[in-house]
């Protein structure tokens, strides 16, 4: 009883909030494609989404640890994403919370919303007087996806399932959230890569009707971002030719320099190697010596200093824990060797002041 007087008191709160927030702004026309997500194993949520929009990354996506995750778009209502996670961390489901905010819009039949609580519960609203191809698919955990769109009759119905919804309006078909519901469910790896790939696939499958513009990945998982941060992953393509594949490239940039080496990508620094590596030094002003490529204390203090000078910081502690005295073999991540080749490759550096 506490709990229906809390959400009801909350409803008719918020309720009255959208009412004069509506007034002093409008809507967004947010033709967009978007996956909303949360995986049990980590507690992550997170939304990936493209849209014929630019900057999208502040409208449509919203998300905050151990509460929940929000997409709103189409004539995109920001309050489903402020008011959403508010009613959710007060205990409403996703479905509770977005039923409530419907129930207070009188522009309902112009949105389209997903969203999923951090118990899984998922739950998404097409409106019937969004622009076709508008629908979705929302996943469950014994079955196919339940689909939502004019083929179904069921727009302007909220679907409840778990674990996920993809959504999308003035897309071409409904192809684009069939690829991305079926692409996130067969993708293995972290939320973050089943989002990439589900958004990628949707892409691949149609899209918008109108084209692409903009893109956004955001994931959330507490304290474990930049100095503890909830955002986990962080990533805005505000506005681009081909934001998808861009939108990729800078989620591996997010993984070089903000995840930690794998114990599998780490190879031993050979002699070859090392030489490599003391050319590009010596050309970038941070070594005078000999290209000996021989691999010491000093090559290890180097190696160090220029990774932290390059931004792997997370990447470091694997060089330098070896105990070179102790006859420990010194490695370096792969992928960071690859980015250093690649750095210097292209020219995108500036010699070191001494």
């Amino acid at each position: 009883m506490k709990r229906s007087l809390l959400l009801a008191a909350l409803a008719l709160s918020l309720s009255a909030a959208c009412v004069v927030y509506r007034m002093t702004r409008p809507d967004p026309l947010v033709s967009t494609f978007s996956i909303v997500a949360f995986d049990p194993e980590t507690g992550d949520l997170g939304v990936a989404v493209q849209s014929k929009f630019p900057n999208v990354r502040p409208i449509v996506p919203w998300a905050k640890a151990g509460v929940g995750a929000v997409a709103t778009q189409s004539f995109a209502e920001l309050d489903y994403g402020i008011k959403g996670l508010e009613l959710m961390e007060n205990g409403a489901t996703a479905e509770e919370a977005l039923s409530i905010l419907l129930r207070g819009d009188a522009d309902r039949q112009q949105r389209q919303v997903g969203m999923v609580d951090a118990r899984g519960n998922a739950a998404m609203w097409t409106g019937t007087e969004t622009f076709a191809w508008a629908g979705g698919r929302v996943g469950r955990q014994d079955g196919p996806p339940l689909a939502g769109g004019p083929e179904q009759g069921n727009n302007g119905t909220v679907l409840t399932g778990y674990g996920y919804t993809a959504q999308g309006n003035i897309l071409v078909s409904k192809e684009t959230v069939e690829a991305m519901a079926e692409t996130f469910e067969r993708t293995g790896g972290s939320l973050a890569d089943r989002l990439v790939a589900a958004l990628v696939a949707g892409g691949k499958a149609g899209g918008d009707q109108r084209g692409e513009q903009s893109a956004a990945l955001l994931v959330v998982r507490q304290g474990a971002g930049y100095d503890g941060m909830d955002n986990f992953i962080d990533i805005s393509v505000y506005d681009h030719p081909t934001p998808i594949a861009e939108l990729e490239r800078l989620y591996r940039l997010n993984n070089l320099y903000f995840t930690g080496s794998k114990p599998e990508n780490m190879i031993p620094v050979t002699e070859e190697i090392a030489r490599e590596l003391q050319q590009i030094w010596q050309a970038r002003g941070f070594y005078d010596g000999p290209l000996d490529g021989i691999v010491d204390e000093e090559f290890q203090r180097i190696l160090v200093d220029y990774m932290g000078w390059e931004n792997y910081d997370l990447r470091i502690p694997p060089v330098r824990n070896v105990d070179l005295a102790a006859g420990d073999t010194l490695k370096i991540d792969r992928e960071v060797l690859e980015d250093i080749r690649a750095v210097f490759r292209e020219g995108r550096w500036k010699p070191r002041l001494r």
